[in-house]
C-alpha cells in the first residue's frame, strides 16, 4: 500500500472505529439512565459503508477484519469495543464511574450481560474468541462475572491501525528480512516452498522443513519464499523454546494470533538439536506439532512429525557456478579484474550468499580502482606522454587486482572460519619450508599435497572426476614417524603455504564413552571444516583410527561403528585431513587404502641433525662458540633439539650471557632425563 493510500485508510479507520465506540457508549448511557430520563439518541452516524470511506483502498476496517478473522459475534464485538473505549475515550471511564454502581465501575462480563440485548453466556467460555485468542485479559477478582476486563495491548494497537508485534513475542523471535538477490538454484527452491503454501484449505498449512548444513542458505530461501507470499518472517532458535516451556501453550496461542493479525511465518532453527531426544527436543517437537500457521523448520536432517502434514526440501550448498554469480554481483566492476581468483575462492570456501556479500564488502573497503584517475595522472605530467597512460593503468590494475585477491582470500577465511569451540584448537602456523629438515623425497610429497589441494576444483569439477562419484575425493595425508621428527611442523607449513586455518582435533573432547556421541562430535568437526576450508590435524591418530577388533561384546560393536563412520567421512571429506602417528602399524588397514599420501618422517641422521641445529636459534638469539659438529652427535630428533635450545636460551638469559655449549649441556641432560634416557659423559665429549 502506498503512503497516500495508507494515510486514507488510517483516517477512514479512525472515523469508523470512533463511530462504533460511540454506538456502544450510547447503549451504556441508556443502560445507566434513570427510568424517567429520556433515551439518548446516537448523534454519530455513518451514512456510507467503510469501503466508500476509503475509496480505492483496503475495503475493510481493522475492527471488521478482526471480527471476521476470529469469528466474533455481535455481542463479543461490543465487549471488545467497551474495553477499547476505556483506553481510547475518557467518556467511557467517566460514564462507569458516574453510575454509582460498584459492580459496574469497570468493564466486566456482568455489565456486558446486563447492558447488551444480544448477550449470550457462551461468549464467556475459554473456547470462545475473546478468551481463547487473548483479545481481552481477565484481571484478578472475586467472582468470575465481576472480574474486570482489559483489552490486550496488541489488539488495541491493531484496532487503531498501528503495526507492531506483541511484546511477549518480540524478545523470543527476531525479524528475518530478505537480504540480497538469490542465486538461480535458490530462487527455484524458494518458489517451490511458496507453491507448497498455497493450499485450498488455509487451516492446513503444512510444516516446511529445510534440511541442510548451511543455516544462512536456508534463511535466505525461507525469507524469499515468505516475501513471495506477502508474509512477514521471524525466526527463533530452538533452544529458546525452553525459555517458554512453562507456558508453551500461551506462546503457541499468541504466535498463531500474531500470524493472523499481521500475516507472518515462523522459522524455527533446530540445528542445535540433533533429535527430539535431545534436551529440549520434546518441547520443540510439541510446538511444531501444535502450531497451525505458516511454520518452517530449519534442521540438518529431516525431523519426523506424527500429527502434522509436512514437506521437506533439501538445501544443498551453493553450487560453484551460483557462488561465482553472487561474487560477480557483489564485486561489481572489480570482478572482471580477478582472472581465476573467484574460481579459486569457490574451490576452497563454501560460503552462503550473505557471507559472500559481506566478504566482498570487507575486501572492497579501500575503494575500487578508477582507471580514469590513473589516465589523468599520467597525462598531466609534462615529461610523460599521454600514450603512457595505458601502461600506468595496466600496472595499477595489476597491483589493485593482486591486492584485492589477497584481501578477498583473507575475508573468506574470516567468514568461513569453522565453529569448533571445545572440539579443536586453532593453530596459528608460523613454520615455513626453511624450518623443515627432511629428505628431498618427503619434501616432494608435501609439495604434491599442496598441488592437490590447490587444483582440486579444476580436477574434480571442470575435468569431471566428481561426476564419477563422491567417494575417494578426500585429500588425506598420513604423517608417520617417531616423536619429534617434524610431523606437526609439516602440517603448519602446509597451512601456511595454502593460507588455510589449521585445527588440531582435541580427542579428549571428541571421543565419548556414551554410545553415539563420538560420531555426533565427529560429524560436527567434519561439517564445520568442510564449510570453512580448514585443515584438520588428527594428532596421535591411532587413538581414533585404530584397527577394528573382533566383536566379543557391545563395547566392541560400537567401537567398530565409530571406526566405520570415520571411514565414510574420510572418503567424503573434500578438505585436507592430516593424521599423525608414531605407530603406523596400529592403524586400521581400511584407512590406509583411503589415505592418498603417506609421508614417512625418519629419525634424522647426523647431517640432518646438524642442519636442524643451525636453524633452531632465531637470528635475534645471541650465541657464542657453538660447536655444531658436536651437537649433531647427540641422538635427538628435531622436537627434542628445539626443547634443548629453548631451555638453554632461558639458562643463558638468566645468567646474562649468550647461549653457549655449557647451557646446552645442562639443557640436554634435563631433556634426556625427562625421556628416561640418561646420557653418559662420553656423549658430551668436547662440548665444554
Amino acid at each position: 500500500m502506498s503512503q497516500a493510500a495508507t494515510h486514507i485508510w488510517e483516517k477512514a479507520n479512525q472515523t469508523y472505529l470512533m463511530a462504533r465506540l460511540s454506538e456502544v457508549r450510547l447503549i451504556l448511557e441508556n443502560f445507566f439512565a434513570r427510568p424517567e430520563e429520556p433515551k439518548v439518541k446516537n448523534e454519530t452516524s455513518l451514512p456510507l459503508p467503510f469501503s466508500e470511506l476509503s475509496p480505492g483502498v483496503q475495503s475493510s476496517s481493522a475492527l471488521e477484519s478482526l471480527a471476521a478473522m476470529f469469528g466474533l459475534s455481535s455481542f463479543e464485538r461490543k465487549i471488545l469495543l467497551m474495553c477499547a473505549g476505556i483506553e481510547l475515550d475518557s467518556r467511557f471511564r467517566n460514564l462507569l464511574a458516574a453510575s454509582g454502581n460498584q459492580r459496574y465501575s469497570l468493564p466486566t462480563f456482568s455489565l456486558a450481560l446486563a447492558a447488551f440485548e444480544d448477550a449470550h453466556w457462551s461468549a464467556l467460555s475459554p473456547e470462545r474468541p475473546l478468551r481463547y485468542w487473548r483479545l481481552v485479559d481477565v484481571m484478578a477478582g472475586d467472582t468470575f462475572t465481576t472480574i474486570p476486563l482489559r483489552i490486550d495491548e496488541r489488539i488495541l494497537h491493531y484496532l487503531t491501525g498501528i503495526a507492531c508485534i506483541d511484546e511477549r513475542l518480540r524478545s523470543l523471535t527476531k525479524p528475518l528480512p530478505v537480504t540480497g538477490a538469490l542465486s538461480r538454484s535458490q530462487r527455484a527452491l524458494a518458489e517451490q516452498v511458496a507453491k507448497s503454501w498455497i493450499p485450498s484449505d488455509r487451516s492446513a498449512w503444512p510444516v516446511v522443513q529445510l534440511c541442510g548444513s548451511h543455516r544462512d542458505n536456508k534463511r535466505a530461501i525461507a525469507a524469499a519464499a515468505c516475501a513471495m507470499l506477502g508474509l512477514n518472517l521471524r525466526f527463533m532458535p530452538a533452544p529458546d523454546v525452553t525459555r517458554v516451556s512453562t507456558d508453551l501453550d500461551l506462546f503457541a496461542r499468541l504466535w498463531e494470533r500474531e500470524a493472523a493479525l499481521a500475516p507472518s511465518a515462523l522459522l524455527l532453527e533446530c540445528e542445535a538439536l540433533e533429535s527430539s531426544d535431545a534436551p529440549g527436543g520434546a518441547t520443540v517437537q510439541w510446538l511444531v506439532e501444535t502450531l497451525r500457521c505458516p511454520l518452517l523448520v530449519s534442521a540438518r536432517e529431516r525431523r519426523a512429525l506424527v500429527e502434522h502434514p509436512q514437506l521437506s526440501f533439501d538445501v544443498p550448498k551453493l553450487p560453484g557456478a551460483d557462488q561465482i554469480e553472487i561474487w560477480r554481483e557483489a564485486l561489481g566492476p572489480s570482478a572482471s579484474l580477478l582472472n581465476g581468483t573467484l574460481e579459486r575462492l569457490v574451490s576452497h570456501f563454501s560460503l552462503s550468499g550473505s557471507d559472500i556479500r559481506s566478504a566482498a564488502d570487507l575486501a572492497l573497503e579501500k575503494g575500487e580502482f578508477r582507471p580514469n584517475a590513473a589516465a589523468a595522472r599520467a597525462g598531466s605530467s609534462p615529461d610523460s606522454p599521454v600514450a603512457d597512460a595505458g601502461a600506468e593503468i595496466t600496472t595499477e590494475l595489476k597491483i589493485y587486482a593482486d591486492d584485492l585477491a589477497s584481501r578477498l582470500w583473507d575475508a573468506c577465511r574470516a567468514y568461513a572460519r569453522p565453529c569448533l569451540e571445545g572440539l579443536a584448537q586453532r593453530i596459528e602456523p608460523a613454520a615455513t619450508w626453511d624450518d623443515l629438515v627432511l629428505p628431498e623425497r618427503q619434501k616432494q610429497l608435501l609439495r604434491e599435497i599442496t598441488v592437490h589441494v590447490r587444483q582440486r576444483s579444476k580436477v574434480y569439477e571442470r575435468w569431471g572426476f566428481a561426476l564419477k562419484g563422491a567417494r575417494g575425493l578426500g585429500i588425506t595425508g598420513l604423517f608417520a614417524g617417531p616423536s619429534g621428527t617434524g610431523k606437526t611442523m609439516a602440517s603448519e607449513i602446509l597451512a601456511n603455504e595454502l593460507k588455510l586455518d589449521l585445527y588440531r582435533i582435541d580427542l579428549s573432547q571428541v571421543v565419548s564413552k556414551y554410545i553415539g556421541e563420538t560420531e555426533k562430535n565427529l560429524r560436527r568437526v567434519f561439517d564445520a571444516a568442510e564449510n570453512g576450508a580448514a585443515i584438520l590435524l588428527f594428532d596421535e591418530a591411532d587413538a581414533l583410527f585404530g584397527k577394528r577388533s573382533e566383536v566379543k561384546d557391545s563395547h566392541d560393536r560400537y567401537a567398530n561403528v565409530e571406526v566405520s563412520y570415520l571411514l565414510q567421512r574420510m572418503e567424503a571429506y573434500r578438505g585436507l585431513a592430516i593424521l599423525t602417528t608414531n605407530r603406523r602399524e596400529a592403524l586400521d588397514a581400511a584407512f590406509l587404502r583411503r589415505i592418498r599420501f603417506v609421508v614417512e618422517f625418519p629419525f634424522p641422521d647426523a647431517a640432518q641433525r646438524a642442519d636442524i641445529w643451525r636453524r633452531v636459534f632465531p637470528l635475534q638469539t645471541p650465541t657464542a662458540d657453538l660447536r655444531i659438529d658436536h651437537l649433531a652427535r647427540l641422538n635427538a630428533a628435531g622436537g627434542h633439539i628445539r626443547n634443548i635450545a629453548l631451555a638453554a636460551a632461558f639458562l643463558a638469559a638468566d645468567a646474562g650471557e649468550p647461549v653457549r655449549m655449557l647451557h646446552l649441556l645442562r639443557a640436554a641432560r634435563s631433556e634426556f632425563a625427562k625421556l628416561e634416557r640418561p646420557l653418559t659423559d662420553s656423549d658430551f665429549t668436547g662440548w665444554v
